[in-house]
């Protein structure tokens, strides 16, 4: 990765982004591991009122803030000009630390285009700021599917300046795929995860976006009809076993539209650990143990992402710890097609 010296004014921002469970924060916590990519600032926006993703990013030498609650292309898109304003303010004023690139990861729903918009709109941020590139992940087990159902996958890829296919060694990158993607984008050959042996020279190569910094309008960000978040708290610990029968339960017969869940549960049979779940379709992932809850909320706390699955449903999976949802103070965004997305502002 070309090494940055100095502290220049103008600063490279790359957007990592990519459909829900596609790997995204895997690969940033492989780039901040790195020590070329050490003093980068990270900007991480979930989709849903419970973060949860930005526990995982503990190696980066340097501020992470977290934008929940909202997808970055609609409800919070001045949030984050003005979260990326105070990050350059206090390292022009010397009370933060001295980072020389910027990161954002968004949510899985997020179209690209929005994002992009805001950072050349903004005129501090267009001055101090330069795109270096958008990197997008698909994964290799669900990405051809994903590609034909979401529209938002599609809009992910198109807009992409490095394609990043992942989960190689649970599922071969078919024809299918290769061929969907560069339908979408056939300027950008895709690349295997596997096969990086630098990933912060993909995430930040150290020259300009071929991408547009700006459009004549705004483009408005748009989500697929059906998709929405839900919240909930279990109010016992539950076994590892009745968890497991519980969600692998709701991947197996409802897969298609678990589109992503995440968690922290802490387990009757685990005393002293706590456990950071998550899984995307129907594949459930084994679980980060943390040696403590990460923060004072000490609940036992679900975020799912779903296409066509009620409230009931979910509750019902969990009734045997009490599940109830989780319904935080909120604003309501409008989507396409008229739908509406809570979202924690």
């Amino acid at each position: 990765m070309p090494a940055l010296t100095g502290y220049d004014e103008t600063l490279p921002i790359s957007l990592l982004t990519g459909f829900l469970g596609s790997g995204k924060t895997t690969f940033l916590r492989r780039v901040l591991e790195t020590a070329a990519c050490a003093d980068t600032a990270v900007v991480i926006n979930e989709i849903g009122a419970i973060g949860l993703d930005h526990y995982l990013v503990e190696t980066v030498d340097g501020p992470v803030l977290e934008l929940p609650g909202g997808c970055l292309c609609c409800a919070v898109r001045e949030d984050l000009a003005a979260t990326l304003r105070g990050l350059l303010t206090r390292r022009d004023q010397g009370s933060g630390p001295k980072f020389r690139r910027v990161v954002i990861e968004t949510t899985g729903l997020a179209d690209p285009a929005p994002i992009l918009f805001t950072l050349g709109a903004d005129a501090m941020l267009d001055t101090r700021l330069r795109l270096d590139r958008v990197v997008t992940t698909v994964d290799a087990t669900t990405g051809a599917g994903t590609l034909a159902r979401f529209g938002e996958a599609a809009r992910q890829v198109a807009m992409a300046d490095r394609l990043l296919v992942t989960k190689t060694d649970l599922a071969p990158f078919t024809g299918a795929l290769r061929d969907g993607l560069l339908r979408l984008n056939p300027a950008v050959q895709p690349l295997l995860a596997a096969d990086l042996t630098d990933a912060g020279a993909l995430l930040f190569g150290g020259e300009t976006s071929l991408r547009p910094r700006s459009w004549p309008a705004p483009p408005e960000g748009a989500h697929t009809h059906g998709v929405r978040t839900e919240a909930i708290v279990l109010a016992h610990d539950p076994s590892r076993l009745d968890f497991a029968l519980a969600l692998g339960g709701l991947a197996r017969r409802r897969g298609e539209d678990l589109l992503r869940v995440k968690g922290l549960i802490r387990f009757s049979d685990s005393p002293g650990k706590v456990a950071f779940v998550q899984g995307a379709q129907h594949a459930l992932y084994p679980p980060t143990w943390l040696a403590d809850w990460p923060d004072a909320d000490r609940r036992n706390r679900l975020v799912f992402v779903v296409q066509d699955m009620p409230l009931e449903t979910l509750l019902d999976c969990f009734a045997f710890a009490a599940a109830a949802p989780h319904r935080p103070r909120a604003e309501t965004a409008k989507h396409d097609h008229g739908e509406a997305a809570t979202c924690s502002i």
